[in-house]
């Protein structure tokens, strides 16, 4: 770490000098306005004019990449926050027909973003996404909504033998995919840009790391879902034929589920240490509903008994990853003064 002498140039001006390195990098001279930040802490961040102006582009050339590569790595430029992404073919080559196929894919993976310029050559697609039209904590609400709504169409599609409902739960799946890459471009941007991590409603760039994991967690909680909807459309007939009293189980012990993970993320959002603890206290109680609704199970034919473990299986991994949540909300809780909490 450097460290720089401070200086004083007036009767209440304290100042102290810019690394030579830094401003060249940055072309920062003599007479340019610079951006200051106050973080927590005690951190104080300097941002030059043009990282906060210029338009990150990159270039994904397509030599030697099949299709799956190309498309990865627009979707990986995308979240890495490149506001245009040129998708090139080899000097002197057209772009194979694989790659276009990649980049459309790409395009209906992400949200906001659009061809603007195609040649046999190159493609160049722009993210018109602003992040002041977010915030981190209403994406992560939108994210559990969504894999709630899964969770609950994939198990009445269980209860009521109703294919078409448990389809619809797979359909949304690709929104909730949507949600968690933009909510990872986010995160990424805001990083790197202190004055982005204050337009989508962070303080400072200390939560970061926790929103990130809580993202992932949100995200396995739907492909969750998914794969209670599959079961559903795999059964024979789309039905388990489940007896009334195991399936009212089924559908408590999903409510459960409902509360713990909104708990979690309110706990999160909200910063909200009881919160954190009350949902828990619902996971230990979820828990053993769980081993009571497996040990009770009626007899039935080794299949159907395996999808239906696989469906509370499927449950349980859900409170399991909203309980990881609400340690998250516990960590940002307590970073933060509260009735509970003191910080000298």
């Amino acid at each position: 770490m450097e460290t720089r002498k401070v200086q004083r140039l007036g009767p209440s001006t304290l100042a102290m000098t810019l690394p030579a390195e830094w401003a060249q990098e940055y072309d920062v001279e003599k007479g340019d306005e610079v951006s200051l930040r106050l973080g927590s802490k005690g951190m104080l961040t300097v941002m030059p004019e043009s990282v906060q102006t210029e338009e990150s582009e990159a270039v994904v050339n397509t030599t030697d990449l099949d299709a799956d590569a190309v498309e990865r790595a627009i979707v990986a430029q995308y979240v890495l926050g490149r506001r245009i992404i040129h998708v090139e073919a080899g000097e002197g080559e057209t772009l194979e027909s694989t790659h276009i196929n990649a980049v459309y894919n790409a395009e209906t993976q992400l949200m906001g973003l659009g061809v603007i310029e195609e040649t046999p050559d190159s493609i160049a697609i722009r993210c018109s996404v602003d992040p002041v039209d977010f915030t981190l904590d209403n994406l992560l609400e939108r994210l559990e909504s969504t894999g709630s709504t899964m969770r609950n169409e994939a198990v009445k599609a269980l209860a009521h033998n109703n294919p078409d409902l448990a389809q619809r739960a797979l359909n949304r799946e690709r929104q909730a995919n949507k949600i968690f890459v933009l909510l990872l471009r986010l995160l990424f941007t805001a990083y790197q840009n202190p004055n982005l991590a204050h337009q989508v409603g962070l303080t400072d760039g200390f939560p970061l790391i926790g929103y990130r994991s809580i993202a992932k967690n949100l995200e396995l909680t739907a492909d969750s879902a998914e794969d209670i909807a599959e079961i559903v459309l795999e059964a024979d007939g789309h039905a388990l034929n489940v007896e009334q009293s195991t399936m009212r189980q089924i559908r408590e012990f999903t409510d459960d589920v409902d509360e713990i993970s909104e708990l979690a993320i309110e706990s999160a959002v909200d910063r909200d240490y009881d919160t954190a603890i009350e949902a828990r206290q619902r996971f230990a109680d979820s828990d053993a509903r769980q081993q009571q609704i497996l040990e009770n199970l009626p007899e039935m034919d080794n299949q159907q008994l395996l999808q239906i473990r696989e469906v509370l299986v499927s449950l349980g991994e859900t409170a399991q990853y909203a309980v990881r949540n609400a340690e998250i909300a516990t960590n940002l809780a307590l970073n933060e003064e509260s009735d509970h909490i003191s910080i000298k």
